[in-house]
Formats: C-alpha cells, sequence, structure tokens
C-alpha cells in the first residue's frame, strides 16, 4: 500500500544513572570511592532509501524507542551505551515537529537526529577532589528526547507527468522506463505516484507518474490536490494532452489552474507539453490541436504515441536537455553576497521567570545539572544549589523577593528557598 503521509512518536534512550561505591577488597582499608558513570541513551536516527518507496509501515509502528544506556558499576566501570534506533525511510521525506521542518532527505543515505539519547550520570568516583575524598554522590540518567513528528513523502525526479486523467501518463511510463503502473482505458486508474527511470544518451531520467488531476481538485474535489506534493521536487513538468479531446486548450488550461491554485507556487518550473495518442487520431486533427496550443503556450508542442513508439525520441530529447539547463541554472544561483554568522544560544545563560510565588529557572546546562540530581541524595541537592550560587541565581532570587519556603522549579525537579 503506497502512504505518503505518517505520524510518529520517538523516543530516545534514557541516560543510565552513575553509581556510588567504594572500594571493599580484602586488605584494603578505608577503599575510596570507586562508582562508575552511567552509558549515554541511544538516539533516534533515519536515514533515506531508495530500497523503500512508501511510508506504510508507519501504520502500524507508531512509536519508535532508543536503547537506554546502562548505570555505571563498581570499580570505576562505565555502563555501556545505549544503541541508536535506526528509521529507514524513502528519499524525498521530509520530517516536522509541528509545522517546522526538522529534516529533509533528498540523498541516499542522507541522515539526520530525530532525538537525542539522555546523558549518563557521574559515578561518585568523578566528584573525588583534594577537599572531597569520600563523596556519596551519584548523578542520575537523563531522559532522552521524546518528539510528536509527522513524516510527508515528496517524490524526487527529473520529470514530472501531469495531465487529466487518462491522458496517457501510465502507458508513457511503462514504455520509456521499467515501471510497471496499473492501466486501464477508465479515469483515476493510477492512483499513487509511480516512479521509473527512462535511459536518455546513456543518461538517466527520473520520471514520475503523478495521479491525474480534474478541475476542482485544488478545491479536494476527484483524488484532490494530495499527489501534487510530488510535483514540488521535479525538474520539469511534462504536461500530457490527449489528442482525441473535443477541446484541448480547455484541458491543458484545466491543470494549469490546479497547478496555480497549489499552495505552493509551481508556476516557476519549466513545462513541455505533448499530444498523447495521436496513432488513434486522424493526422489533421491532431496538427490542428498542435497548432491551438502552440499559439496559447507559444512553445513547441509535441506529438507522441507511446504503444506505437512515435515521437518518444523529441520529447525525451527536449526533457533531457531542459533537466540539465535547470541543473546548470541551480548550480550558477548565488546564494547571497556575504554569509551570515548567527551565535549559538550560549548553554550557560540562564533565565528566571516568576508565576504566582513559584520561581521557575530556565537554562540549558543549569536544567541539565538539575535532571541528573537525585533528590533523595542530600549531597546532591547541596551540589545544585552551589551550582546555581556560583551561577549568580541565587543572588537574582533574592533581589526579586523570594521568600522562605517558595518553590524553585527546574529541569523538571522542585527545590524549597
Amino acid at each position: 500500500m503506497f502512504v505518503d503521509e505518517a505520524s510518529i512518536r520517538v523516543q530516545a534512550g534514557k541516560g543510565g544513572s552513575g553509581v556510588a561505591s567504594f572500594r571493599t577488597e580484602k586488605f584494603v582499608s578505608r577503599g575510596g570511592p570507586d562508582g562508575g558513570d552511567g552509558g549515554d541513551g541511544g538516539n533516534v536516527v533515519v536515514r533515506a532509501s531508495n530500497n523503500v518507496n512508501t511510508l506504510a509501515k508507519f501504520r502500524h509502528s507508531k512509536q519508535i524507542k532508543a536503547e537506554a544506556g546502562e548505570s555505571g558499576r563498581k570499580r570505576r566501570a562505565h555502563g555501556r551505551n545505549g544503541e541508536d534506533v535506526e528509521i529507514i525511510v524513502p528519499v524525498g521525506t521530509v520530517i516536522y515537529e509541528g509545522d517546522t521542518a526538522i529534516a529533509d532527505l533528498v540523498e541516499v543515505d542522507a541522515t539526520a537526529i530525530l532525538a537525542h539519547g539522555g546523558k549518563g550520570g557521574f559515578g561518585n568516583a568523578h566528584f573525588v577532589s583534594s577537599t572531597r575524598q569520600a563523596p556519596r554522590i551519584a548523578e542520575l540518567g537523563e531522559p532522552g528526547e521524546e518528539k510528536e513528528l509527522r513524516l510527508e513523502l515528496k517524490s524526487v525526479a527529473d520529470i514530472g507527468l501531469v495531465g487529466l486523467p487518462n491522458a496517457g501518463k501510465s502507458t508513457l511510463l511503462s514504455v520509456i522506463s521499467n515501471a510497471r503502473p496499473e492501466i486501464a482505458d477508465y479515469p483515476f486508474t493510477t492512483l499513487v505516484p509511480n516512479l521509473g527511470v527512462a535511459e536518455v544518451y546513456d543518461e538517466a531520467l527520473i520520471v514520475a507518474d503523478i495521479p491525474g488531476l480534474i478541475e476542482g481538485a485544488s478545491e479536494g474535489k476527484g483524488l484532490g490536490d494530495d499527489f501534487l506534493r510530488h510535483v514540488e521536487r521535479t525538474k520539469v513538468l511534462l504536461h500530457l494532452i490527449d489528442a482525441g479531446s473535443d477541446d484541448v486548450v480547455a484541458a491543458y488550461q484545466t491543470i494549469e489552474k490546479e497547478l496555480n491554485s497549489y499552495a505552493i507556487d509551481l508556476s516557476h518550473k519549466p513545462r513541455l507539453v505533448a499530444l498523447t495518442k495521436a496513432d488513434a487520431v486522424p493526422e489533421e486533427i491532431v496538427t490542428a490541436h498542435q497548432e491551438q496550443l502552440r499559439e496559447l503556450t507559444g512553445e513547441e508542442v509535441y506529438v507522441i504515441a507511446s504503444v506505437a513508439h512515435q515521437g518518444l525520441k523529441e520529447v525525451l530529447d527536449a526533457a533531457l536537455t531542459t533537466v540539465k539547463s535547470v541543473a546548470e541554472t541551480e548550480e550558477l544561483e548565488p546564494t547571497e553576497d556575504m554569509p551570515t554568522l548567527t551565535l549559538d544560544d550560549d548553554p550557560r545563560s540562564w533565565s528566571i521567570e516568576e508565576l504566582d510565588g513559584e520561581f521557575t529557572i530556565h537554562g540549558e546546562q543549569l536544567e541539565s545539572f538539575a535532571r541528573r540530581t537525585d533528590m533523595n541524595n542530600s549531597e546532591g541537592v547541596d551540589r545544585l544549589r552551589d551550582i546555581m550560587k556560583k551561577r549568580g541565581v541565587n543572588r537574582e532570587l533574592t533581589r526579586r523577593g523570594i521568600q522562605p519556603g517558595d518553590k524553585i522549579r527546574i529541569g523538571g525537579k522542585t527545590l524549597h528557598w
């Protein structure tokens, strides 16, 4: 089954907790701290592949989890890191978090991390210092990121075949490539986009057969415009019109209207126009239709008969030339005169939000420290308070008028002043 949209929930692995332990070997008195660090949680990674062409598997696998990191052990043994989990999607998949695209996989083997695993917590051996010889502090592992994501497949092709239902798109694709789309003499035979590879002078053209549009498709009629997303990434559109149509001009204008009504502007894409099924129509009618379309578009109009293999060389030659010209234009197109440099937010920075007598502290590093703090361990809590004091948080809280007993929230944890 072809599916080009899916929603999934991804959860990266939790980091393993550090351990507080002390050496207890025979003949070793007062052994020092030897608690090891926890392992990092696994990431959720996505990779694009040409071996899949649909998102159908995500209809049943909507929750994807990576492995958690192992806890640390005695003798400074580090816990094993959690294994990453890899999601395989078709080339051309865009991944959204809310309305924001966080990954756009347009090349084979392109990868992205969708959710980062939590960091493992330090064991007590990490906290030994000249003034702290026997620390009993051990950090908890951080939780992994958890996200609700939407996957959307947009076919990546050189040529996109568009036209009214039964215009001959599937037949053309089956003749010029090894693709075997369903073909029949009735509208809406093609219900999903089909991809094929056509060889032209030892060069490969990826051709996409887009399900037929009708007037009002952009308003949801017929199959609607759901499949027009597969046209967004095609370099060139090949507009096919049945030479046996009563009004080829109206047929051409119907599709152009729907393309221009689509949410994303497709008007800039180069077009080639071809009359199909020419072997089934008297030559004088084909010539008249060809002249009508030339006058309307101001461009060459090709005449083809896919089953009879007539006119295919000419239209494929033109397609290859146009695709190459588009590629050259994209390479030469300047990006910007000067690159814009931006600095990442300082992870040490922090801010305080006050609401109804509660103070919430925001800041990447401080929240990370809090998430790893075991609130049942007094030494760990004292360490967190000491870090907040050194960063100037306590001074700002005092300036804001915090009172004894007021709540402080940080990294999902609660402290009292």
